[in-house]
């Protein structure tokens, strides 16, 4: 998505990938733990932004737990030591966080300045620290980074909702369509998002401007709870119903799924404050309006004409 965008803009992009693909910018091998060829890359970069780290749509078995944490610890802190060894260093690292930092909590919106880090809210399954320990860990390691001439930037990103095959969007979407939409445990738990347009429009943002630097939520400014979420993506898609899903049938679901119902019942409810304090204005603010968008897009997208040739007789 960013490369893309970026791209798109007329700017030189360099992909570091483990599995390097044909692709319009330039992609080029690592394995996401040790320095090599790709260090003189960031030499004279302008911007290195580090997203890398292993899906965490799955079971949090002792080897996903691991695989989970050493793809985000070891990646950065290569990052952090490439930045460190070159003459010339980007003026700016954009480092991946999460917006999962947070605690669950329904009573208040968790912002930079005041929000509550999770793992002791008393009433959130102990397998859910994981995921705080996972952000934690990522986040020290980028702090620990010893670059001085270098700003560093967290990402703190809620889901980021594109019309793209594969992601969140496309995963909800299917549920609605499939008559499956509905509100999931009690449906009280809140979501944050933030569209893909303003997603990358956040990033420019933030490269620009010099004076922001430490943890900032990636996030649109109006979270709400799954329950209403969801009937909004209902309505954008012109589906009356959609079947809940208690706990329980959610427990089980996801563990026929091999993945976390942590990702669906936890409540982010998460705000961008920094990011409005600095002048930020969301083109996407309210979930109804960008629903609308993303199914739109959705829609032209699979909707295309098809032309056979048939050879003369």
């Amino acid at each position: 998505m960013l490369a893309r965008a970026f791209h798109g803009e007329g700017h030189e992009v360099v992909v570091l990938s483990r599995r390097p693909a044909c692709v319009p910018w330039r992609c080029l091998p690592w394995d996401g733990e040790k320095l090599g060829a790709w260090v003189v890359e960031l030499d004279g970069a302008d911007v290195v932004i580090n997203l890398a780290g292993r899906n965490v749509n799955c079971r949090y078995h002792a080897r996903e737990r691991r695989e989970i944490m050493d793809s985000r610890v070891k990646s950065t802190h290569a990052v952090g030591a490439a930045i460190a060894c070159v003459r010339k260093p980007p003026r700016v690292w954009l480092q991946a966080s999460t917006a999962t930092i947070y605690a669950h909590r329904y009573d208040a919106a968790n912002d930079e300045a005041t929000g509550i880090i999770g793992g002791a809210e008393p009433d959130a399954p102990a397998s859910w620290r994981f995921s705080i320990e996972v952000a934690q860990a990522w986040e020290r390691t980028c702090d620990a980074a010893h670059t001085p001439g270098t700003r560093k930037v967290m990402l703190r990103s809620a889901m980021t909702m594109s019309p793209d095959a594969g992601g969140i969007f496309a995963t909800l979407s299917r549920l609605v369509r499939c008559g499956l939409g509905g509100a999931a445990g009690d449906g009280r738990q809140f979501v944050s998002w933030i569209h893909e347009e303003d997603f990358i429009r956040a990033i420019h943002w933030l490269i620009d401007h010099e004076e922001i630097d430490g943890a900032v939520n990636l996030a649109a400014p109006t979270p709400l709870p799954y329950a209403e979420f969801m009937r909004d993506l209902r309505a954008a898609w012109g589906v009356p119903i959609g079947l809940p899903a208690p706990k329980w049938l959610l427990e089980i679901g996801t563990w026929l799924l091999q993945t976390e119902s942590e990702l669906v019942l936890k409540s982010r409810r998460v705000v961008p404050a920094r990011l409005l304090l600095s002048g930020f204005e969301f083109r996407y603010a309210e979930w109804p309006t960008a629903a609308r968008a993303l199914c739109a897009t959705s829609r032209q997208a699979s909707s295309f004409q098809v032309v056979t040739a048939v050879p003369a007789p």
